[in-house]
């Protein structure tokens, strides 16, 4: 493996650098500099320095030049500033940080120092849709060359010149985005298919030759019939690794047309001294039957916090963490609201196996009933005796799918359910979301979701002591218009 020298890396320990100032976690990205400001501070705290350490301090000094060691922290700060960690946070130390803001600091600190090579590990996890698009466009001007892992479709399109698909126990380099990859993938699949049954065809009529007359005077015909079938022999196709589940969010009866009135609905959450803070403040809306409305803006700006108010009084949802602090929040008649949340693992009973963990949710399932809805989520033979305490993240996510799938609701409640998946499972979900004839709010950072899944669009925005939601009755390409036009 031949490498440059400079390569950006995402860390995937968020509590690696714990002890660091958020500012100095990003500089670190830039081994050399940090190495040699490192060693520069050592020699400054000196109470006495020798020729040798005056000697040393100018070789670091050069260094600290090269590496535009001077404008490190203010480099530093426009990296953070784009992926939304504030200025009052960069000197701050890295453990006081929550898990999602680690994550974009992380990425700052791969990006920091113009690498000449960016290996990136799921990047997009934990970003919000402003952090993704700026990291987006971040890329598509970066010069060096980028090696990313990422189930983000939209992503994926935006910034890859290549694809390196890992399937059929090889690896293939296509040219394009992902869309692009997708196309000719299929369609060199389908040709090597239709080549295979066609030499199938010709072995078989060749075959039928031999039998014919392998006893008989045409010995000679017989043999180059031989060879021709030899030649001809049809390779085993590798079969696809990569497995795709089966989404389908059904109703056991449609609600009626007027499914939810919120009127005037506050929320506050405690903050560390004990303070409220208000998130939510005073909202007012009117959502009808079939209205798939995204809950879009930064992380830490309420989408949750509504959610939450939201279903404090809905049918058949019995969360303990849910409430509202004044207004009121109607639900309509004959509504049935299927919860998927944020914290999955947290509504998920320990302790159980996963078979009895579902069969809670429709009592009247046959075993095989649970066991054909499991498989179309990818939980093969046995894993439905797989206790709940050992589900991974994307398991857990694909057993509240199943609880969906078993109880029918007429509404759904989402709140980042593509976490945890991959893009085979993602592009299941948009799908099934299209289809289902229900009522959705849903929270997601997924581009690709908003733009084919939202009729309306909750866009927050401001933040405390700013709160304001706006209410858009139409799907997101219309919105980017207007407010392009606002502009």
């Amino acid at each position: 493996v031949v490498r440059p020298k400079k390569i950006g890396v995402l860390s995937q320990d968020q509590y690696a650098f714990d002890a660091f100032r958020v500012i100095d976690t990003v500089i670190m990205g830039n081994k050399p500099l940090w190495a040699a400001l490192a060693e520069r501070e050592l020699i400054y705290e000196k109470p006495e320095m020798t020729d040798e350490d005056g000697s040393r301090l100018g070789e670091l000094e050069g260094i600290v030049g090269e590496e535009d060691g001077y404008e490190a922290e203010a480099n530093a700060a426009i990296l953070l500033q784009g992926l939304d960690i504030a200025d009052e946070l960069h000197d701050r130390k890295m453990s006081e940080l929550q898990g999602g803001q680690k994550v974009r600091v992380l990425v700052a600190q791969a990006l920091f120092g113009e690498p000449q090579a960016l290996l990136l590990d799921e990047p997009t996890n934990y970003l919000d849709l402003d952090s993704i698009l700026w990291l987006q466009d971040f890329l598509v001007r970066y010069n060096g060359t980028l090696i990313t892992i990422s189930h983000d479709r939209h992503f994926l399109n935006s910034v890859c010149t290549h694809i390196a698909d890992i399937d059929y126990e090889t690896i293939i380099l296509y040219n394009g985005g992902y869309d692009d990859m997708v196309e000719q993938k299929t369609a060199i699949r389908s040709r090597i298919e239709s080549q295979n049954e066609q030499r199938e065809k010709k072995i078989a009529q060749l075959n039928d030759f031999i039998a014919r007359f392998s006893a008989g005077t045409r010995s000679s015909q017989v043999n180059s019939r031989k060879k021709e079938v030899e030649r001809l022999a049809t390779t085993e196709l590798a079969r696809s690794n990569i497995q795709r589940p089966y989404i389908r969010f059904e109703q056991k009866r449609p609600s009626g047309r007027h499914i939810l009135e919120i009127e005037e609905v506050s929320k506050a959450y405690e903050k560390k001294d004990g303070s409220p803070l208000r998130v939510v403040d005073k909202f007012s809306a009117s959502c009808l039957r079939g209205d798939k409305i995204v809950l879009m803006g930064r992380n830490g700006q309420g989408k949750t916090t509504l959610l939450k108010a939201l279903l404090a009084n809905a049918p058949g949802v019995d969360e303990t963490d849910v409430s509202v602090d004044s207004g009121l929040v109607k639900w309509g008649h004959e509504a049935q609201i299927g919860y998927f949340p944020q914290d999955m693992k947290a509504s998920i009973e320990m302790g159980m196996t996963v078979n009895d963990w579902l069969h809670q949710f429709d009592e009247d399932a046959t075993k095989e009933d649970i066991r054909g809805i499991l498989g179309q989520m990818l939980f093969k033979g046995e894993e439905g005796m797989k206790m709940t305490d050992a589900l991974s993240g994307g398991e857990a996510a694909r057993m509240l799918f199943c609880k969906l799938m078993l109880q029918k609701p007429n509404v759904l409640v989402m709140d980042e359910p593509s976490n945890h998946l991959d893009l085979e499972a993602i592009n299941a979900l948009n799908l099934a979301l299209q289809k289902y004839e229900g009522t959705v709010l849903l929270v997601t950072h997924d581009l690709d979701l908003i733009e084919e899944v939202a009729t309306r669009i909750w866009h927050f925005e401001g933040g405390p002591g700013d709160f304001r939601i706006e209410d858009f009755k139409g799907p997101y390409s219309e919105y980017q218009l207007q407010m392009a036009a606002a502009k």
